[in-house]
């Protein structure tokens, strides 16, 4: 549906003028391009297309306005034209000529001639002629000149379309023929051209470019003066470039990234175990990676056991393959050599979640364990650890969490990614299989054909079953026998956790064989894809749908090669099969009593689905014409090539010309008949019987010819084979459809990124405004697409994920419209960065929405064949040549000629084997319904008759099998190559021989060769004559084909080996136009080479395409170079193109060599360093003996060199060292290419900026005063006060100071003594605050370095946590900040901001906190004051950008780059190092700088360099302690030691070296005594000490003392935050802080210092105060300046012209790397150097900064009583309920040394009295709050091991039982350092204790030392819910080891200090020991009444018997009357 507007004329102009013409419907407005000079008629001739989603109401109406344009005025409106579009719905179409009317409503005589179609929504519409649709442009192009714009005019704010998009994707408007003026010259892939304009004023010929300050005030116009900056350029101007689409964009990369191995190592870190369900367990955690075990150790008798075990797992495989691994953490209880032990619980998770991360790790998580085998049990306990995930070159920071606190909330910091519930439930995943098609044929079996020959059944070779895999289980279907389509219908029942954390299900079809199972193919479901977890989300949904599978290609050869790409490996190269398959999820309601508990994988029956549920079979149409076949690789042969394109196995003769077609219902069928039609390809029978058309799907064979020594071509001329394939698919092309729209989306917005990027980078004006742009562009189109993709909801086989997808795609991009259209108004100058990265969110969003889960029609293959043997192919994706109506929805290369590169297959395209091009083809391609055919040839190149077969020749819509040219142009091409840069190194010198090869259609032409070099200036034009190319004149000028540059390095033997390759359009100019401005000569670019997915340099090139008119060549411009005698026949590069020179001088500051290597086996003695620029250069002086002294004599040089104006161009700068050897021998020692000379630029600095630091602004610092100002004095000076109580929370202004006014920088440090009376506690939380324990304050003597460096640590945490919330506040802020001139920024000396993080003072660019830079923290209540040093936690070098202040050092490198990306690594190249540096500046330089006092000429511009010689240092290496290391031994520790290296000096620690830890502390200090230069790299490094066999090296860092020993940042020795004599925190350095400044001073030839009275110095023209006082040992106050000078020195950087900032006091945190892992870090190591020249006075004994001996405590727990314990056991006689209580105790990881109190026996209310002592000795770490325990792990260890870990008291409550085990009844553990409080009383004591800690108020034993009360004891019940089982009431009591001694206290009852007996009842005793107490107690007292009723039972059961025994005889006696 559209409105079309075909605009032709406008006549009756008055005058003569540039016109340009606007139409405007429904809001978006489309320009013309400019008509230069045109008379009284203006012809354009141009369409506009507008897309409408809804019908056209009759009412609406359409405006065209004509206007004289005007370069420089705004554009003059002649008059405007409005319709009612009443006429044109009614009748469709409609052409008008009419009059203009004027801005008063009167018409006049100017009148325009239209033609108007519409064509509605319901498909009605006018009749009409397809090439005019075809060829809609929207986009318009400027005038005929089609020039190139300024890159923000471009892209209108309105919606253009491109020519056939909006939309248009890859069309990108830029790409195409011409590239706007603002393009960057460096582009990735310029298929369009950039012609910055020859200077960047007026002289512009561009029409319809409007100058930025028309610009501006035209904004102002419409913006209602808004600032110009809050408009963007694209919604004033509505100009955008020709665009041609008949071409869509080659891809630029070759090599297939996927599939290739790397490296990863995945370290996990198990820490701790809580809350395990169990009771008195002794659990083991297993960790699994894949399919690799470990164990930690483990521990006994606990619920919550401590590890701290580090574990690393290496693996070398591809990414798809590695994220796919399952991580799994299981606890398993009692596991032992014998028994596999019973799993608790465990926990999955794919490594990919793991990665995704940021910093690709968790750190201090807990994962949540769950039992799979119950799925009714709830949570079986947590487990702390962290996991990381490291590729090759990922560093990963170690956070530093702040403290132990916010850990120990284990809900906040569960071990999930973001947005994952922490409830997770049960799930089932069904994956229902239903069917397959299309099986490959597997042929394997000898034995089929031995059935064959006996007898003769041939049965289908495959026996096909589906394996599903997910989360780490496997599941499968049965076998089909013998089936190509087999049936299945049956479903695989996963059960796992949702949501799941494991990303992919593996779905495979396999082949089922005796001796081995194959895949045939495998497809990969993304969970993310197909649910969406949003509160408007959906389950995981799919189906059913079909899935295409790809993989190797079908002939089927025993062993096949490509094996790899059918297990999902790797892009497949061929069609497989397809699989008709659904996923559905449903929650388990766990508390349903029927539910299967089992998690085992299940399969079960599924029932089948209708036929047509996946969507109505269509009959589709695939057309392609093979344009051009070139650039066939040489190796092939010459035997004849033909091209076949696939799609599905629809066309694939190869393989299986018998094959039926997949099935299709005949039209009109019942749909019951299967056909089985032969692929034909005889050409007499194309068409069917029935007239019906049979596919052709191979171009005729045909035998390629010579185009040089490396590639044939394919002779089509003017006759293109074409081929058409019929094939029948379900009808699911919306799918595709919304993808297309959201890919041009994604495109358009990636593109507009890369124009801001390259703005950014090349620093064009106004990149913001282009951002704005872009964001526009974004919302349209998002909004867009929701009118687009709602139109058919209700088709009837949509699936529910078709639904939920589109519902969810609508809502984001709805929301994605509204954040752009949001941030668009926020984009500033200074908020670019920010935004940008926000942006780049959108894109990965959109491209991640864009792709569909439910794949539908196969992707099209073409395959080069050579002989019937399939050699190298492409493939195509069906989207993105699929055909619709509406612009939007086409695919991207649909009726485009695409230039496609074919590859080899599978594993042969990696590497250099990938690199070389196997052909490159231009191929025409239109995928469609075979009812929409019609228009199928309309986007080929003009000018053909179609050649059809015999049977077709009649039939208009029969497709051709070739294309006759009947029209041809003939070019001549002019290829101006200047120069390549940065290009790869290919011989093992380390540089190359490169020539460059350029090819266009079948010719090429090379270069010449330049030796021994990787920058080559080439200079040179080539000229290629005659070159024909087929079609219409005006598409060539459009459109032309892109040409090919090579670059190759030549060697003597061989053949040249390839380096890289790029593209570029060519500037065309068709015969009729002039060879003139602004077109003409084009401009030099730089294009980017690739060498596989690698960049490999750039090229600076021009290219053009001269058409040859019918006057043959006179009429081109002439080739008029200056003809070079040297040179013979080689063009040079014309005038006009090669770039404007001027002259420089290069100035070379030559320092010395540093660690040269053997070059051939032989040392190198007397090297030379070459420099080269731009073919001129300079040569260092000799070094005489390189060993001695390898510094060079001459310090400066310099030569003089005429270089490009446009510092972009200037070419690199190449830096050789050679070796002299005897007879005049020279060798290349190495090489180094300095490819910018930009950061080397002098720029002499303003007049007006005269004094300002010239050396700032040489780096980039552009200095701005960072002062709180009170203009209160009237001499001007300024006080910057600088006060420690001063609150931070003030808005201030900052006072940008004259450079000449005086400022007063005031430091009160109020005297420190004071400081410290008013100490306060510090926060005894942290890791680091625990030492000031006592109440009273610390004792000066008790403070050491570690005070300092914890009390430090705690600093940096504090700080990285007020930069979140910071830069969350500044976020918030941001909206209402609108001007941001107001506020004046501090810009630091460092050009990122980033770098701020650390620096000493607390950001300075946070413009809401002034932060005084002296507290280094808004001091909180409880913080103590101790002095502080910083902690980096990176390297110094990074924070001071390397100190390279002055001397830069140039890595050397020799040896060709390893052609396998992996694993040549740049260092390995690396032959030694040039230290120097340079200066570049245009030639007379102003005179004020050599005028200036005490300037040396012959230093030229590096005035105050050091002396080089030789001079003796005192270097001072202080390692603290290695975090992280990588275990080196099979235990999974390491023993570290240290070891150094400088120079000869080699120190191996290894005495004391550490056992088994992996975190240890070193706390040494070594001194080495050195010579620089000769010994200036530092090697710190920490082995692994082994018993047996050599020590490893776990990781080693170097360390460059040299540049830091002469760094201006002053690294010798960090200057202190605070200057004192005597105590922990002693001034270091031998100069005193006043001798350091005089120094400074002197050097920097800074005015000062001054010391006034009051504690007042000057420097320059600033003003510190200060303290002037400082006590000695004894307490006495001296007088002193030394507080004033330190004061200076911290704030140096603050100096004018010499400031830059001094190395603070600090530990630096460096990366361990190993040779043998490169770029994987081993662990981290924290140290500092400390460097004093030996001529100066020593300095003083190192700082102590031995570890702490932890300090000896014991612990005295009394156990009094227990209460209310639960009763356990039956009483034997009464069945009563009673327990034998006793209490159990001991101290985390010490429970071999646990104690047990006495029983009490048979206590029946669960009271028991003990009155029982533990004493626990232990050694505790204050600062880490760890207690420390050394013990051997195991009878076989060599020694102890120290272990470090949290102090926790445990104590159990237990049952005993005398004949069998004791019954666990209940467990508390109290955390020695933050416990509740105990309860006063047993009735206050209850369950809230142990679980509502949060809230408790919470004690530390150490701080209170004595502490009594009640305390729960806890156990689980059956529901895992956490019960009281007991209460007991305890004192804990802790002595140091001194007071335990002076008052001893016996164990139990025991003397000393005996406890007295417990007063328990008479019932507490053994039954079976007291059997008469049992009588009383048990039976009598409870039975008395019983007993006494049973007595007389029983006297008168006796009497009645004794009666009735004695009564017969009796009656007897008395009967015989005895």
């Amino acid at each position: 549906m559209a409105l079309v507007l075909q605009l032709r004329s406008v006549s009756g102009l008055r005058g003569k003028g540039d016109r340009i013409a606007k139409a405007a419907f429904r809001g978006l407005s489309f320009y013309t391009r400019v008509l230069e000079n045109c008379e009284d008629e203006a012809k354009f001739d141009e369409t506009f297309r507008w897309p409408v989603a809804t019908n056209i109401d009759g009412n609406e109406i359409l405006e065209i306005q004509v206007f004289n344009y005007s370069k420089v005025f705004t554009n003059r409106l002649i008059g405007t034209f409005r319709m009612v579009l009443q006429k044109v719905v009614a009748e469709g179409q409609l052409e008008v000529t009419d009059t203009l009317i004027d801005d008063n409503n009167s018409s006049i005589q100017t009148s325009i001639s239209i033609e108007i179609r519409y064509q509605a929504l319901d498909g009605t519409v006018g009749t009409w002629n397809d090439k005019e649709f075809l060829e809609t442009p929207s986009v318009h192009s400027e005038g005929d000149g089609r020039y190139s714009l300024e890159t923000d005019s471009l892209l209108s704010g309105h919606r253009h379309s491109s020519d056939v998009s909006p939309g248009k994707s890859n069309q990108q408007s830029t790409e195409r023929s011409f590239r706007r003026a603002g393009k960057g010259v460096f582009s990735a892939m310029k298929l369009g051209k950039t012609r910055p304009s020859k200077d960047e004023h007026r002289k512009q010929d561009d029409p319809a470019v409007l100058e930025t300050e028309d610009l501006d005030r035209k904004a102002m116009r419409y913006g209602a003066g808004l600032e110009p900056d809050t408009i963007s350029l694209a919604s004033v101007t509505a100009v955008t470039t020709n665009v041609s689409n008949k071409r869509s964009k080659p891809d630029i990369r070759m090599e297939p990234s996927a599939g290739r191995p790397m490296d990863y190592q995945v370290s996990i870190t198990i820490i701790e175990a809580r809350q395990l369900v169990g009771l008195n367990m002794d659990p083991v955690v297993c960790v699994e990676v894949g399919e690799e075990k470990k164990y930690t150790s483990m521990k006994e008798s606990t619920n919550c056991p401590y590890y701290n075990e580090y574990f690393v797992f290496d693996f070398h495989v591809p990414p798809d393959v590695m994220f796919d691994k399952i991580i799994k953490l299981s606890v398993i209880h009692s596991k032992n050599l014998l028994r596999s032990g019973t799993l608790v619980g465990s926990f999955k998770m794919d490594v990919g979640t793991v990665y995704t991360q940021p910093e690709h790790q968790f750190y201090h998580k807990w994962a949540i364990l769950s039992d799979p085998e119950d799925l009714t049990a709830g949570l079986k306990g947590y487990l702390k650890c962290d996991i990381a995930v490291v590729g090759k070159g990922d560093n990963i920071k170690t956070p530093h969490k702040a403290n132990e606190t916010e850990e120990d909330d284990i809900e906040g910091n569960l071990l999930l990614p973001d947005g994952v519930p922490p409830e997770r439930q049960w799930a089932r995943f069904y994956i229902k299989i239903y069917r397959a098609e299309g099986l490959p044929r597997m042929n394997t079996s000898i034995m089929a054909n031995v059935k064959k020959a006996l007898i003769g059944e041939n049965k289908d070779l495959v026996d096909p079953y589906v394996q599903v895999a997910f989360a780490g289980q496997k599941g499968k279907t049965s076998i089909q026998k013998s089936s190509y389509e087999p049936l299945w219908n049956e479903q695989i029942i996963f059960t796992e956790m949702f949501p799941p954390l494991c990303k992919r299900i593996k779905i495979q079809i396999r082949d089922s064989d005796k001796v081995n199972d194959v895949a045939i193919g495998t497809h990969f479901i993304d969970l993310r894809k197909v649910s969406n977890e949003g509160d408007k989300g959906f389950l995981p949904t799919f189906g059913p749908a079909w899935v295409n599978m790809y993989g190797s290609t079908r002939n089927y050869t025993l062993m096949d090669e490509h094996q790899e790409l059918n297990e999902g490996l790797g892009e497949g190269v061929s069609f497989r099969a397809r699989l008709l398959l659904g996923l559905a999820v449903e929650i388990l309601d766990t508390t349903n009593p029927e539910i299967n508990s089992s998690t085992e994988v299940q399969v079960e029956q599924a029932t089948a689905v209708a036929d047509n549920c996946s969507g109505k079979m269509e009959e589709f149409f695939l057309f392609g014409a093979f344009l051009e076949a070139t650039m066939i690789d040489r190796k092939i042969g010459d035997k004849p090539i033909n091209f076949e394109v696939t799609i599905g196995n629809y066309g694939n003769q190869v393989d299986g010309s018998s094959k039926p077609l997949l099935r299709r219902k005949k039209e009109g069928g019942d749909g019951d008949e299967e056909e089985s039609e032969l692929l034909q390809n005889s050409s007499d029978d194309e068409v069917g019987e029935d007239g019906e058309l049979v596919s052709i799907s191979s171009s005729p064979p045909m035998k390629p010819l010579i185009t040089d020594r490396n590639y044939f071509y394919l002779p089509y001329l003017e006759k293109k084979p074409c081929i058409y394939i019929r094939s029948w698919w379900q009808d699911q092309r919306r799918r595709l459809y919304n993808a297309n729209i959201m890919d041009k989306i994604a495109d358009k917005l990636e593109e507009g990124l890369n124009d801001v990027q390259e703005m950014i980078k090349t620093e064009k004006p106004h990149p913001e405004r282009r951002l704005r742009g872009v964001l526009e562009e974004l919302s349209s189109g998002c909004l867009r697409f929701l009118t687009l993709a709602d139109k058919d909801q209700h088709h009837s086989s949509r699936t529910r994920l078709d639904r939920e997808r589109l519902k969810s795609c609508m809502r984001e991009l709805e929301n994605m419209a509204q954040q752009a259209t949001a941030l668009r108004s926020q984009v500033k100058r200074n908020t670019m960065k920010d935004k940008l990265k926000l942006v780049q969110n959108f894109l990965q969003k959109l491209r991640f929405l864009a792709d569909e889960p439910q794949h539908t029609i196969p992707d099209v293959f073409i395959w080069m064949m050579s002989n019937n043997k399939r050699i190298a192919y492409a493939r195509i994706p069906s989207k993105d040549i699929l055909y619709s109506i509406v612009d939007e929805e086409m695919g991207k290369d649909c009726a485009k000629v695409k230039t496609v590169f074919l590859k080899l297959p599978g594993k042969r395209g990696f590497g250099p084997a990938g690199w070389t091009v196997q052909a490159k083809m231009e191929i025409y391609l239109w995928l469609g319904l075979n009812k929409q055919r019609k228009d199928f040839l309309s986007g080929l190149p003009c000018g053909f008759e179609e050649k059809k077969t015999p049977r077709g020749q009649n039939l208009p819509s029969f497709p051709p099998i070739s294309l006759l040219y009947t029209k041809k142009q003939v070019f001549q091409l002019r290829a101006h190559m200047y120069q390549a840069r940065s290009l790869f190194a290919a011989d093992s010198s380390g540089l190359s021989d490169p020539f460059a090869r350029v090819f266009f259609i079948s010719q090429s032409q090379c270069t010449e060769v330049l030796n021994e070099t990787l920058c080559p200036t080439w200079d040179q034009l080539l000229v290629f004559d005659n070159v024909e190319l087929y079609g219409e004149a005006h598409e060539m000028r459009d459109d032309p084909p892109i040409i090919v540059i090579e670059i190759y390095d030549q060697d003597t033997v061989g053949k040249a080996d390839f380096m890289g390759r790029t593209f570029a359009k060519p500037v065309v100019k068709m015969s009729d136009e002039e060879y003139c401005p602004p077109r003409f000569p084009p401009q030099l670019e730089y294009y980017q080479i690739y060498r596989g997915n690698a960049t490999a340099g750039d090229l600076l090139a021009a290219f053009e395409l001269l058409q040859i008119g019918p006057g043959g060549k006179s009429d081109l411009p002439p080739i008029d170079g200056p003809t070079d005698m040297d040179r013979g026949p080689i063009l040079p590069v014309p005038l006009g193109i090669r770039p404007v020179l001027s002259r420089y001088r290069v100035e070379i500051l030559f320092w010395g060599l540093r660690d040269l290597k053997r070059v051939n086996l032989a040392q190198v003695d007397r090297p030379r360093v070459d420099i080269e620029c731009a073919g001129k250069g300079v040569q260092s002086a000799l070094i005489q003996n390189y060993k001695k002294n390898p510094n060079f004599s001459t310090l400066v040089k310099w030569f003089e060199v005429d270089l490009p104006e446009n510092e972009l161009l200037h070419p690199p700068l190449n830096i050789r060292v050679v070796d002299c050897r005897a007879f005049g021998r020279y060798t290349l020692v190495g090489s180094h290419t300095v490819s910018s000379l930009r950061k080397f630029i002098y720029r002499p600095p303003d007049k007006k900026a005269q004094h300002w630091n010239m050396a700032a602004k040489h780096l980039n610092g552009y200095l701005a005063m960072t002062s709180r100002a009170h203009r209160s004095r009237p001499t001007g000076e300024i006080v910057v006060n600088m006060e420690p109580e001063v609150p931070i929370k003030k808005m201030d202004t900052m006072v940008k100071l004259e450079a000449n006014s005086d400022a007063v920088v005031k430091v009160d440090v109020t005297e420190e003594e004071k400081e410290k009376k008013k100490k306060k506690k510090k926060g005894g939380g942290g890791g680091g605050g625990g030492e000031e324990v006592e109440e009273e304050e610390p004792d000066e003597s008790m403070l050491d370095w570690w005070s300092k460096y914890f009390a430090s640590i705690e600093t940096m945490k504090e700080q990285l946590r007020q930069q979140e919330a910071a830069a969350a506040e500044a976020e918030e802020k941001e909206e209402m900040e609108i001007g941001e001139g107001s506020k004046a920024q501090v810009k630091n000396k460092d050009k990122d901001k980033d770098k701020d993080k650390d620096k000493s003072k607390a950001p300075k660019d946070d413009k809401k906190k002034k932060q005084q830079p002296v507290p280094e923290l808004p001091e909180k209540k409880n913080k103590q004051k101790i002095d502080e040093l910083k902690v980096f936690n990176k390297e110094l070098e990074s924070e001071f950008d390397n100190f390279e202040d002055w001397l830069h050092t140039f890595n050397l490198l020799r040896g060709k780059i390893g052609d396998n990306d992996d694993n040549a690594t740049e260092e390995e190249r690396i032959v030694g190092r040039f230290k120097g540096s340079m200066c570049v500046y245009k030639v007379p330089l102003p005179d004020d700088i050599s005028k200036e006092a005490g300037y040396d000429p012959t230093f030229g511009m590096f005035q105050g360099i050091p002396s080089n010689d030789p001079i003796n240092v005192l270097v001072r290496v202080y390692v603290v302690r290695a975090t992280d290391l990588h275990p080196a031994d099979i235990n999974g520790k390491a023993d570290p030691y240290i070891a150094i290296k400088l120079g000869k000096t080699d120190i191996k620690d290894k005495e004391n070296y550490i056992s088994k830890q992996l975190n240890p502390v070193f706390g040494k200090s070594f001194d080495i005594e050195a010579t620089f230069p000769m010994e200036s790299m530092l090697t710190v490094a920490v082995y692994d000490w082994d018993l047996v066999g050599t020590d490893d090296l776990i990781g080693e860092t170097k360390i460059d003392l040299e540049n830091r020993f002469y760094s201006k940042h002053r690294a010798t020795c960090g200057v202190s935050q605070t200057y004192s004599i005597h105590g922990y925190n002693t001034w270091r350095d031998p100069m005193k802080p006043s001798q350091i400044l005089s120094k400074l001073c002197k050097e920097g030839k800074v005015d000062g210092p001054h010391f006034g009275p009051g504690g007042r110095v000057k420097v320059a023209n600033r003003v510190f105060t200060g303290p002037t006082e400082i006590e000695d040992e004894n307490g006495q106050k001296k007088p002193t300046d030394e507080h004033l000078a330190l004061a200076v020195l911290r704030h140096w950087e603050d100096i004018p012209r010499a400031g830059c900032r001094l190395v603070p006091e600090h530990v630096e945190t460096r990366p361990l790397l190993n040779p043998d892992k490169p770029g994987i870090e081993q662990g981290r190591l924290e140290m500092w150097v400390d460097m004093f020249p030996m001529d100066m006075p020593a300095p003083g004994p190192a700082i102590d900064i031995s570890p702490r001996k932890p300090k000896k405590y014991e612990l005295r727990v009394i156990v009094w009583n227990t209460d209310e314990v639960i009763l356990e056991d039956d009483d034997y006689f009464t069945g009563e309920k009673s327990s034998d209580i006793f209490v159990r105790g001991w101290l985390k990881g010490q429970q071999e040394d646990k104690q047990d109190t006495d029983v009490h026996y048979h206590s029946l209310t669960g009271e028991g009295n003990f009155n029982w002592r533990y004493i626990f000795p232990f050694d505790y770490l204050m600062a880490e709050e760890k207690i420390v325990i050394s013990k051997k792990e195991s009878m076989f260890s060599w020694d102890e091991t120290e272990y470090k870990i949290p102090a926790r008291l445990t104590l159990q409550v237990w049952d005993a039982d005398h004949f069998s085990a004791d019954d666990f009844l209940g467990a508390i553990e109290l955390d020695l350092n933050r416990f509740p409080r105990g309860a006063k009383t047993s009735k206050q004591c209850s369950l809230e204790m142990v679980t509502n800690e949060a809230e408790l108020p919470m004690i530390s034993i150490f701080k209170q030392k004595r502490v009594k009360g009640w305390w729960p004891f806890v156990a689980r019940d059956e529901n895992d819910e956490l019960e009281i089982t007991g209460k007991v009431e305890a004192e804990l009591h802790l002595l140091t080891a001194e007071e335990a001694e002076k008052s001893p206290a016996g164990l139990a009852r025991n003397e000393p200090d005996p406890l007295e007996k417990p007063n328990r009842p008479d019932t507490s005793f053994i039954w079976f020991l007291n059997p008469l107490k049992s009588i009383k107690y048990l039976i009598c007292t409870r039975y008395k009444w019983l007993i006494i009723k049973i007595v007389l039972a029983l006297l008168l059961l006796i009497m009645v018997a004794l009666f009735l025994y004695s009564m017969p005889g009796y009656m007897v006696k008395k009967l015989l009357g005895a």
